[in-house]
């Protein structure tokens, strides 16, 4: 399994949040490729990039977005906002290697299917879940749709993959939903990342045993909950 450390951007800065609350920003860096430089140091070959702004219709971050890219030696994923097939031809010219797409992959599944079919391997749908249904448009919106149903639905596609993020403990650092990975990871016919509470190199075994491919990483790495070169040698493939 592979850690990938998460960038989060509002505002043009690096930023973490807890439960899925734009109003309980944690940890908030005004320069987020020195950040993502300082996790290339570390040694993490992967990157996930997230346009905050982007995603809530606030704005956008897509210069700095261009910039990381240009500096990001290795893989990089970026999502956020990704609405359009347009978007997903940008952010690829720009040097990402997967392109992240939520809430309009979620709402409208002919749109999934063509980007499935035109961007084959290149796309990672996110699913993000608060009370095993997933929840669209930065957070605020419950659809009703339950995610390993979801999941199910989505063998047959060519994506690189599907982010499942656990809303109720992003940013806690208290651990993982790990039945709820386990469940996913039984229904996906692609590579399962997972996201929300990782705190330990214990969660990261765990999930790795569940049959996680990748764990998006975020407020343990910035608080030091988790030593970042370590994590980054023990969890990299």
């Amino acid at each position: 399994m592979i850690a990938i450390p998460a960038v989060d951007l509002r505002d043009g800065a690096c930023v973490q949040l807890v439960g899925g609350s734009y109003a309980d920003e944690r940890v908030r860096l005004d320069d987020p490729v020195a950040v993502a430089r300082q996790w290339a140091q570390a040694g993490f070959s992967r990157l996930h990039v997230v346009d905050l702004d982007a995603a809530t219709g606030r704005g956008d971050n897509e210069t700095i977005i261009r910039d990381l890219l240009r500096e990001w030696g290795g893989v990089v994923q970026v999502g956020g906002g990704v609405r359009s097939t347009s978007r997903i031809e940008a952010l690829l010219r720009d040097g990402a290697t997967y392109v992240v797409v939520g809430t309009r992959a979620i709402e409208e599944r002919a749109w999934l299917d063509e980007v499935a079919r035109e961007f084959p391997d290149t796309v990672i749908v996110a699913a993000d879940v608060r009370d095993r249904q997933i929840v669209t448009r930065g957070w605020a919106t419950q659809t009703g749709v339950d995610i390993v149903r979801f999941i199910d639905d989505t063998r047959d596609l060519a994506l690189a993959g599907v982010l499942v993020t656990a809303v109720h403990k992003e940013g806690l650092v208290q651990g993982t939903d790990l039945r709820l990975f386990e469940d996913v990871a039984d229904a996906a016919g692609v590579p399962v990342i997972a996201s929300g509470g990782v705190s330990s190199a214990r969660d990261l075994e765990d999930l790795a045993e569940a049959g996680v491919a990748g764990a998006v990483i975020g407020m343990a790495l910035y608080t030091g909950a988790l030593d970042a070169r370590s994590t980054a040698e023990e969890f990299w493939a």
